[in-house]
């Protein structure tokens, strides 16, 4: 069994506000939305929902846009440390579809390491992958191994991707009826929330429980070094993720004495209740994507360790539920200050939670969740610096108490523009 691994680019900590362990009613279903009309979509990125037979369709259409660029992949030895070695190919996503350093380090995933400028690697299902943001804006992606032909890999990246979104459309129909949105959708372009692997992102939000980024990060490490090996690549290794069964051979003393404290037995306990569920655990999660909001929530949160908070990311992030609002007090005071002012000094209850939830959905719609990713990454602090700056304004009074020393505003956080990764999005969104 390997020990936990020490990563000093994400070893920053910074102290916590108090995590929201509260019941949390989900918001009603909300109407469809008003976009998502066909102006201006680029050939990647189909802005409706969509069942999985016609997902699949659409991204194969998808892949035919550039398949005569692309290469087949065939197996390889383990991988080299030589980025140069790779055959970068363009997904044909600009850079208001996908910003890499907007979308990758903010808190959804905690596997993905960046490996150079404006690089990410990862593991999507059984395909190492490196993107990388290119000089014109556009993402290109290349394959380090992969036991599958090259049409497979890139149907499992685009899943990822959540490309069957157009975030181009739903900005713009968000920035027509806000005009902060607007504003910001100006600077924070490419903020694209994940399609992740419903398993994978359940066991990552419970280690994430109360929790600081570097802690997070070695104890998600952990579980991934259970999975097979695919290589190392920058000095990190990559592993797929593990199997329920594969986990399910895991102790709880083991992961105890890897460093998980009191969430080891919850993640042995969320394996046991996922192994007795009809079909089995994977089955039962990806039925999830098929019932409403409501019906998904309160089934999450059966699970042991699995609050609310919890449910909404992983709804959010790997269940297709477009509109769930993760309710911390960070989503709190954001709601307070702009959407519902008339609760800011009421205390975060339950009923208070739900009441902020509807109010992004009731301003979004059906994609409320990622109107509030994007209005998540806005106030941290030096993104509010940038902002400011930019339109001439100058900081809320809120951020001029904030301590000094802390991390975002030593500068760890930067802007848009830069390919450092955004540490303090990762802290806030964990707790």
């Amino acid at each position: 069994m390997h020990s936990l691994r020490t990563l000093s680019a994400m070893k920053r900590q910074r102290s916590e506000p108090p995590a929201l362990i509260s019941k949390l009613s989900p918001p009603s279903t909300p109407p469809t939305p008003q976009i998502i009309q066909k102006s201006h979509q680029s050939n990647n990125t189909i802005p409706i929902s969509l069942s999985s037979k016609k997902r699949r369709r659409i991204l194969i259409q998808n892949l035919s846009t550039n398949s005569k660029a692309s290469k087949t992949y065939s197996p390889s030895n383990p991988i080299s440390t030589n980025r140069e070695t790779l055959n970068w190919v363009s997904l044909n996503l600009p850079k208001s579809e996908l910003y890499l350093p907007l979308t990758f380090p903010t808190g959804q995933t905690f596997r993905w390491k960046s490996t150079g400028k404006l690089q990410y690697t990862g593991v999507v299902g059984s395909h190492l992958v490196s993107l990388k943001q290119l000089e014109n804006g556009d993402v290109a992606y290349g394959f380090h191994n992969t036991t599958t032909d090259e049409v497979d890999a890139k149907l499992a990246l685009l899943d990822f991707l959540n490309v069957a979104v157009s975030l181009i459309d739903l900005w713009r129909v968000f920035s027509a009826s806000d005009l902060r949105f607007a504003e910001l959708a100006r600077h924070l372009g490419g903020a694209r929330v994940l399609r992740q692997d419903p398993f994978e992102c359940l066991i990552q939000f419970l280690c994430s429980s109360n929790n600081n980024i570097g802690r997070i990060t070695r104890m998600v490490d952990f579980v991934s070094s259970l999975g097979k090996y695919l290589g190392t690549f920058e000095g990190f290794e990559f592993h797929e993720f593990p199997s329920l069964e594969r986990l399910s051979r895991v102790s709880e003393v083991e992961l105890r004495e890897a460093g998980f404290g009191y969430r080891a037995k919850y993640i042995i306990g969320t394996v046991k209740a996922l192994q007795s569920k009809p079909g089995g655990g994977a089955e039962w999660l990806a039925s999830l994507r098929k019932v409403d909001l409501h019906e998904a929530i309160e089934s999450l949160c059966t699970l042991p360790g699995v609050g609310p908070k919890v449910a909404a990311c992983i709804a959010l992030f790997s269940l297709d539920h477009h509109h769930a609002i993760p309710v911390d007090t960070h989503v709190w005071q954001i709601a307070t200050r702009y959407l519902v002012p008339d609760l800011a000094g009421a205390r975060l209850t339950p009923k208070m939670c739900t009441h902020v939830a509807e109010a992004f959905v009731n301003k979004y719609g059906k994609y409320a969740g990622w109107a509030q990713t994007l209005l998540f990454i806005a106030e941290l602090p030096t993104q509010k610096a940038l902002l400011c700056s930019d339109s001439g304004a100058t900081m809320d009074d809120d951020n001029s108490t904030r301590n000094p020393g802390s991390d975002c505003t030593k500068g760890n956080l930067l802007s848009p523009l830069s390919p450092t990764p955004i540490i303090c999005i990762l802290a806030l969104r964990s707790k």
